[in-house]
């Protein structure tokens, strides 16, 4: 058998374990396992196994995701969502689905900090949720909201899914953190006209309330000025160059346990549960990059990627085509797959295939064009019926809710990301132009 035939089998043997519920990281390491074999030996796979260990797991940049998830969850354990959420209401909540713009402005801010997506959406579902049922808006706009604004921490940096496509590319970290921040603000925007948008259609569904007074608003600043700077300190040192990525992660941890210890929203069994949290996340992440890895390799010795690449690039197909192919995949995949997973499994096969196209890009922009494209259509996988995490989590939350409403109310957002996606196919410089400013 051939080694394109037997990358064949892998694919759609993969796929076929996905569908029938094994564990992403069981059935990438099974089906790599087996393919190696296939295409070189057994002997050959324990030797590859003896040093990858190794190799994979003591890198220093991938102790950054640790690191950062750490970040988050004593972020989460702080309590520091109700005041980012305080504050967003404060400014804009009397606005018709103000609330709701509160919702996604706060998950963007509590996404800096925490760089999950999942953890984004359950901590500001447990503060804005109820606020949000109480002032009347709508089961679908409240829940719609929540899940939506969750997805921003897989972009907003810094983001562990965004690390783990620079690991992959071998791109620079500190790059596609600048290059992810303008279409992570265009998230932002793109949520809060979408909401505008569905009140004015609906506008029973998300009702005015009281407006804040100025002394409230400028209360609500005082107390969140410390994760201000916790973001600016990390993101802005890593930025300048004080300090790596990794260093900055330290240094981030560090100041959210000063503030959470000094806020009292943390305690000892705060903190262990913390370590408990992140050694569980943490494990789960290396297993699927192991298993990725696994994988991947398999698919490398068959030289699948490397021949498709060829072929795209040899064949009178538009590069563009080509693109609009592989975000179409993307959005079929993220109705079943998380979004960690897609990135691992289909960045090593569609990375080179891209790069090997022509767009009339530097090829390091081109990198990050694709980096953030790739991610903004995996975030949409987290709100995409019928397997979207988010909608999970806020239908977990939210037991008063059906979730033929969750559903339903995260339909203008899936529609605003259509758009977003448009745009930043249409003007790949946005992906790129604060790092050739800052560069």
């Amino acid at each position: 058998m051939d080694p394109l035939t037997i990358s064949i089998i892998m694919v759609v043997a993969l796929l076929g374990l996905i569908f029938i519920r094994m564990p992403i990281a069981l059935a990438m390491g099974l089906v790599g396992a087996l393919g190696y074999v296939a295409l070189a030996s057994h002997y050959a796979l324990f030797a590859y196994l003896n040093t990858v260990w190794v190799d994979k797991f003591m890198s220093y940049e991938l102790a950054i995701v640790p690191l950062f998830i750490l970040m988050g969850h004593l972020a989460t354990r702080a309590g520091i969502s109700a005041a980012i959420f305080a504050a967003s209401n404060a400014w804009i909540g009397h606005l018709r689905g103000g609330l709701a713009m509160a919702a996604v402005a706060g998950c963007a801010m509590f996404g800096s900090i925490s760089g999950s997506s999942l953890a984004t959406a359950s901590t500001m579902a447990r503060v804005a949720l109820p606020e949000m049922r109480k002032h009347g808006y709508s089961g679908a706009l409240s829940s719609g909201s929540l899940a939506a604004g969750g997805t921003l921490g897989i972009l907003i940096p810094p983001s562990v899914v965004l690390i783990i496509y620079a690991l992959l590319t071998e791109q620079n970290i500190v790059k596609l953190f600048l290059a992810a921040t303008i279409p992570g603000v265009l998230a932002v925007i793109g949520f809060c006209i979408a909401i505008a948008v569905y009140v004015r259609l609906f506008p029973n569904e998300g009702p005015t309330h009281k407006r804040a007074p100025m002394s409230v608003r400028l209360r609500s600043l005082k107390d969140i000025w410390h994760i201000v700077g916790i973001f600016v300190v990390v993101l802005g040192g890593i930025y300048g160059g004080f300090f790596t990525p990794a260093e900055g992660a330290s240094v981030g941890v560090v100041l959210m346990l000063i503030t959470g210890l000094a806020t009292r929203g943390l305690n000892a069994r705060a903190i262990l549960d913390c370590l408990i949290d992140t050694a569980g996340s943490t494990a789960m992440i290396f297993a699927i990059v192991f298993g990725a890895d696994l994988f991947n390799v398999a698919l490398a010795l068959s030289r699948m990627p490397t021949e498709l690449a060829a072929y795209f690039s040899a064949a009178q197909v538009a590069p563009m085509v080509v693109l609009m192919a592989i975000i179409a995949f993307y959005l079929v995949m993220g109705c079943v797959m998380d979004s960690l997973s897609m990135i691992l499994l289909t960045v090593p096969v569609f990375f080179p295939t891209v790069m090997a196209l022509d767009f009339g890009l530097m090829p390091e922009q081109q990198a990050m064009w694709f980096g953030i494209i790739s991610l903004v259509v995996v975030e949409m996988g987290l709100i995409t019926p019928p397997v979207g995490m988010n909608l999970f989590v806020i239908s977990a939350m939210a037991k008063d809710i059906p979730t033929a409403q969750i559903f339903r109310g995260t339909t203008p957002f899936i529609v605003a990301e259509f758009f977003r996606i448009a745009i930043l196919v249409s003007f790949p410089v946005l992906s790129y132009w604060l790092v050739d400013l800052v560069g």
